[in-house]
Formats: structure tokens, sequence, C-alpha cells
């Protein structure tokens, strides 16, 4: 009796044992311990984890449960301060080897396998290996998971074929044909198929997602489209379905044609390369080897580019790994002075500037089409072929097919009409901001033309600030896109085509969806028809016509209802606040380490131009969230400027206050980057036009000032205001990379 009782304690004590660590393995949560967000950066989850440590650590905190809390606290921090752990944890909700599973599960599983291991019960014995420990790890690598298919491999499908095989445990024929899946994925991972596995026991969301409801299933998935394999499980038809997935026209002139890698790598790059395959027999020897200059007897891969009867680059080896060739086609997938014909193009040859120590330059050919312009182009080309740096890329365009970037980037010169010409040009970013420079003069590919065009790209070199123009293009046109109709056509043929291949190779649980959206159809068609045959249209005949003077009043209220309404925000609003005493003490002297103020300096009768021309020019730069902007009004705070300005006497000299024009000098356009905390700033001083009043008040334009007489200064209305900011965005660029001068000051004044 007590054994008895004894036995049932201990199944009691193992038991809730158990139960406390299933408890606490799915209570445990790193981003809660730590008191993070999911979205956190790896500064805000040290800073938070040495915070927690600090107040937690089991010398400061006499707490009984300091230890244990210390514990999870760098437990959490250990998952989360790696990148592949966290990665598992937010997918899987674990980190260990079995990832995939369910949490609860996996202690499950792992305490019932300890559990039964102390008995002699044992699933070997009948040579059953569904234990999932005991069964082979081969397949861990490949399980895939819904948010994992949908975010990666779905968009990675498009570049080369997926074979996915859907498995459950108690599956005698999952254990059948595991020696020749593992064969298959061993020789197809190598060619570059992609491998998937997926557990239908836990991953159910997603094997229902992929229309597979018996296991074992093989289906292959290739530009977002499943398709099923319904053959026998064997090495050869595995192959072949996955030859078939991809399209039959990727190489060309195929003869004696059995290798798998080919095709695979033509489909990776089908958007940028055309692929052929030669098989040389022996009357083709000597003609190829003595034509190239090549050992036919090696594997040879020829890239040809402009110029179809030489290579312009050649790679010989026999063992030819998918590596290497991947290296050699991602070197070799573009043009030496490619095309633009769409905006993709373009940033994928021309990309934005990361950095000021990582610069890539385009050299653009603005051209056309025809005899006439041949010769300029060819020596474009030859001028692109003898380049040896990576900074620079050479492309043309054709400006009669891409009218609105020629007209940006060119001059508006009768000279360069009908003629080609030579822009140099550097994306600043993504939101269409270049600066670039022109050749003076056309561009006709004479020796002298090369000369002047070398010197331009070495000066470039050492002094970066050479491309002093600087706009905002629009997106290019994309030349090449189909038509509306025609790409109706293209979807209603790849449309017919999946349901036809659905309709022979599909069972009828899988071709449910498309039944049920037929009979939909039909029965909205059918429905809607015979709605309007029996509705009863009395009511709209027997109904008084309107008056004539309703749509009148009714247009009315529309267009005073328009008029009200018709102010359309602007794409380039900035938030910029007005610097006063109220806003000075936080906006400037208690500003944080790291950031600046920029200011405008303005007057009433220039606020509102000067404004606008101030948020277009910083816009770009709004993104960063250690800038400020502000703007000061001339007319309040006109001392306060001047004593700022006198610790920058040789950028902006202050006359002596007896002088004549002493009250008329004028400041506005001015632009002060104030760093508070250092107690410096940089001066902005707006370019003198013809007609424009200088720092000491004297008009620049004689006859002007002739016709004023002497009682007059320039005034404002004769000059343009907003022209005032022109080269304010290069300035800008320049004060993030640190290279302005900077004025020191010992104090920041008061601003009464």
């Amino acid at each position: 009796m007590e054994a008895k009782r004894l036995s049932i304690s201990l199944v009691l004590v193992l038991f809730l044992i158990l139960a406390l660590q299933i408890l606490s393995a799915v209570d445990f949560d790193p981003y809660r311990i730590l008191g993070v967000s999911r979205t956190a950066s790896q500064a805000d989850i040290k800073k938070a984890y040495k915070k927690l440590a600090r107040e937690w650590h089991p010398d400061k905190n006499k707490d009984p449960g300091a230890e244990d809390k210390f514990i999870q606290i760098s437990k959490a921090y250990e998952i989360l301060s790696n990148e592949e752990k966290r990665l598992n944890f937010d997918r899987y909700g674990d980190v260990g080897e079995n990832q995939g599973y369910p949490q609860q599960q996996q202690h499950q599983q792992r305490q019932f396998h300890h559990f039964h291991e102390s008995f002699y019960f044992d699933e070997s014995f009948f040579h059953f290996p569904f234990n999932s420990d005991r069964r082979d790890s081969s397949d861990e690598k490949y399980l895939l998971h819904f948010s994992h298919y949908v975010n990666e491999i779905v968009p990675d499908s498009f570049k080369k074929p997926y074979l996915i095989k859907i498995t459950s445990d108690w599956c005698f024929s999952c254990i059948h044909i595991e020696p020749v899946w593992k064969e298959v994925v061993q020789e197809l991972e190598a060619l570059g198929v992609g491998i998937g596995v997926v557990h239908a026991g836990y991953e159910r969301r997603l094997a229902h997602h992929l229309g597979a409801h018996s296991t074992p299933s093989i289906l292959g998935l290739i530009n977002g489209r499943i398709t099923f394999f319904h053959n026998a499980v064997v090495r050869e038809n595995l192959r072949q379905f996955v030859e078939s997935l991809l399209p039959g026209n990727l190489v060309e002139k195929v003869t004696c044609f059995k290798r798998l890698g080919l095709p695979l790598t033509a489909f990776a790059y089908r958007d940028y390369l055309s692929f052929g395959y030669v098989y040389v027999g022996l009357g083709g020897i000597k003609e190829l080897s003595s034509q190239y200059n090549i050992n036919v007897y090696t594997p040879t891969m020829m890239v040809f580019k402009e110029h179809v009867d030489k290579p312009a680059d050649v790679i010989q080896n026999r063992g030819m790994k998918k590596q290497l060739i991947d290296d050699f086609l991602s070197q070799n997938k573009f043009l030496m002075a490619s095309r633009l014909t769409s905006q993709k193009l373009f940033q994928e040859l021309c990309p934005a500037k990361k950095s000021h120590r990582q610069r890539k330059y385009c050299v653009v050919l603005i051209t056309g089409e025809g005899d006439k312009f041949a010769a300029s182009y060819e020596a474009f080309l030859a001028f692109a072929v003898a380049n040896t740096k990576d900074t620079l890329r050479f492309v043309h365009v054709y400006g009669s097919s891409q009218r609105e970037f020629a007209r940006a980037l060119l001059p508006d010169d009768d000279r360069f009409w009908g003629k080609s010409a030579v822009v140099i040009l550097e994306r600043r970013n993504n939101a269409g901001r270049v600066a670039y420079t022109a050749l003076e003069d056309p561009w006709s590919g004479s020796k002298e033309d090369n000369f002047i065009l070398l010197d331009v790209l070495d000066q470039l070199r050492t002094d970066p600030g050479s491309l002093s123009s600087d706009m905002v293009l629009a997106d290019l046109n994309d030349e090449l896109a189909p038509v509306f109709f025609l790409r109706w056509i293209y979807s209603a043929a790849d449309y017919l085509s999946e349901c036809w291949d659905s309709l022979f190779h599909s069972n009828w649980r899988e071709m449910m969806p498309l039944l049920s959206l037929i009979f939909s159809a039909l029965f909205i068609l059918f429905g809607t028809v015979i709605i309007q045959a029996f509705s009863d249209s009395g009511d709209e005949r027997d109904s008084p016509p309107p008056k004539k003077d309703e749509p009148s009043s009714k247009s009315e209220k529309n267009d005073t209802g328009f008029t009200k309404d018709n102010r359309i925000p602007k794409k380039g609003f900035v938030e910029v606040t007005e610097l006063t005493d109220i806003t000075y003490m936080s906006n400037l002297v208690r500003l944080r380490p790291g950031h600046i103020n920029v200011v405008l300096i303005l007057s009433n009768s220039t606020k509102t131009p000067l404004l606008q021309k101030f948020a277009l020019e910083v816009y770009t730069f709004t993104g960063s969230s250690c800038l400020h902007f502000s703007f000061l009004s001339l007319d309040k705070h006109r001392e306060w400027l001047e004593y700022v300005l006198e610790f920058a006497q040789d950028a902006a000299p202050i006359p002596n206050q007896y002088d004549k024009h002493f009250l008329e000098r004028d400041y506005t356009g001015y632009v002060l980057a104030l760093n508070g905390h250092k107690k410096y700033f940089c001066l902005f001083k707006p370019r003198k036009l013809e007609g424009e009043v200088d720092p000491l008040g004297h008009c620049n334009d004689p006859s002007l000032a002739e016709s004023q007489g002497k009682s007059s200064s320039c005034s404002p209305r004769a000059r343009s205001v907003k022209s005032k900011l022109d080269k304010l965005s290069l300035w800008m660029e320049r004060l993030l990379e640190g290279s302005l001068q900077r004025f020191y000051i010992p104090s920041w004044p008061a601003l009464d």
C-alpha cells in the first residue's frame, strides 16, 4: 500500500515539474523582460540591458528573487543581441535546434522522450523511426514557415525555382522516398535550385495555403506559381520536373544539351542576358579555336556586348561551378555603354550616393537615332571601353525618347540642337535630386572632345564640387513597357494556360477554387439579368422631370464649395518655427549635443517668398532627426544678428555704425547653422545678383542706381528674392559632410 502511494506521489511530482517547465517556457519573452519593442535597435536593447542589470544585480539588489531576475535578463540579452538567435525567436518562438515547431509542443515532446526513456520501451526496436529526435535532421535547415514563405521564398522564386516537400509524422510513404529526396536535394541545391520542407503537422496554415491535402506531396514554385509533381519519386523524374518549370526559350541553339545548371543560371539573369549553348564537334574545333583564341577542350563561357564579333570577357574552367559563373555574370550583366530605357535601369546603373567617400558618377551621352549620330556614339563607346575606373558608369539615352530628361540636363542653347552632348551627373538621393555638369561644347567624338572629357573626369576625382548644377529629375519613361491592350492579352494568356494545366494535372480538390470562381461569376451574371428583367421601372417613368433651376443651383453650390477647398497642399512642406525670446532657450541654448538649428534671416516684406524657397531647398534634408529649421525676423532682432556676425568678420564684414548706409544693410537670405552645445555657427551668404544690395547698402547695378537717384536704394522688387537661396542645397550637403568653416562664439547673447 505504501509503495502504491509512493508511486502515485512520484507521478504527481513529475507531472507538476513538467507543467511548471512548460508554463515557464511559454511565458519567457525576452522583449517583455527587457521592456523593449520587437522593432527595437541594438543600441536600445543594450541600453535597456545595462539599466536592468544595474538594478537587479544580486550584489546591489537584496530582493530574494533578484538572482533569478538577473538570470532572465542575461538570457534575454543573449538572445536579442545575437541577430541569428533573435531572428529564430521572432520566427519560431525559440532559439534551439528544433526551429519551426511550436514551443509548447517542443517541450512536451522533449519531456515525453526523457520520461519514456527511463523504461525499456523503444520504438527503434520495431524499426519505426518516427521520433523527431531520432530521425535524420537533414531536413531541419529546409523547414519553411508561413511568414518566411510569403516574405522571402515567394519573391526569391522569381530568380530561381524551388522544390518543396510536404511531410508529416507517422507517414510511411515519407520514409520510403527519403533516400531519393536526399540524393536529389544534394544534386539540385548545388545547381542553384531552392529547397523547402513543410511539416504539415506543425504548419497546417502553410500546407493549406500551398494546396497540399496529403503527405507526402512534392511541388515546384517558380515566379510565385505552384505546380504539383504527380509522377513516381525517382531521381530522373524530379530532374525533369524541375527542368519543366523553367521557360523553354531561356537557352538558344542547344545541341546535345543535358546539363541543368545553365538553364537555372539563364533564368536568374534572364532580365539582363541572353544565353546560348554550343556543342563543339570534331568539325568545328579548329575554326572556333582560331576565331576566339580559346581552348575548346575546356568548358568556356564568353560574354558578347556591343561588338558581337569579339567577346568582351571570357572564362575557362574545368569545373565551372555555379558560384564562379554567378560572379562572372554579375560583373558583365550590363553593356559598356548601356541605353537608359526606364527609371529602374537608371537606378541600377547610377546608384544614389551613400556617403561622400562612396561616390558613383554617371557619364551620360544624350544623342539621337540614325546614322547621323553613329560616329559620336562609337567614339563615346571607345572612351567607355578604355575606362578602368570603378567609380564611373557610361550610359547613353535618346533625347527624342526621353525629352524631359534631356531638356532638364542640357542648357537652353541652339548649339546642342540636333547634336550629341555629354553630361556627368551624380544621384544624391532616391528622390531624384542630382548634381551634374555638362560639357560646354557638343560631343562629336574628336580627339579634342576626348581630352576635354578626360580633364573633367580627372578634376572631378580631386574636386567633387565641380558638379556645379543641382536639380530634381523626373522619372524616366519606360520605353519597353507594352501598351495596356498587350499587357491584358499577356495576362489573359497566362491565366488560360494555368487553368489548362490545372484542369489536366490537378485533382478535384485543387480545382475547387477555380470552379467556385466560375460558378460565382455565372450566378452573379444570371442573377443580375433576372433582377433587371423583373424590376419595375414605373416609378422612374412617373417621377416628374427635374426643374431647370436645380442644375444651375447645384452647379453654383459645387463651384462655391470648390473655391473654398481648392487649396492643394504643397509637396515640399517643411516645418519652420520662428526664433523668438520664448523658443530661444529650447531651440538654441539648450539644444541637445549633435543637433543643429538652421536659421533663415528674413524681413516682413520678404517672408513669404524666402520661406517658400527655403522649404524647397531643405526638403530633402528633413529626414535627419538632428536638424531643426527656424527663421529670424530681421526687423525685430537686428542687434542680435549683428553681434553674432561680428565673430565672422572675414565672411561677413560689419561696417561702422557711422556709415551713411548703416541702416540700409540687407541681411535677408542669410542662413546660420547654429550648434548650441559647442557654441559655433556656419554662415551661408546669398550670391549677389545685378541690382542686389550688398551688406554695405551699395547697389551692384550702376545703371539702376543712376536711374533711381541718390535718395532711393535698390528696390527689393527689382531683384528676384528667391534666387538668393539657389545654392542652399549644396551648402546643406557640405554642412552634413562637415567641410564648412566654423565660427566660434564665447556665449550666446540674449534675444530680446
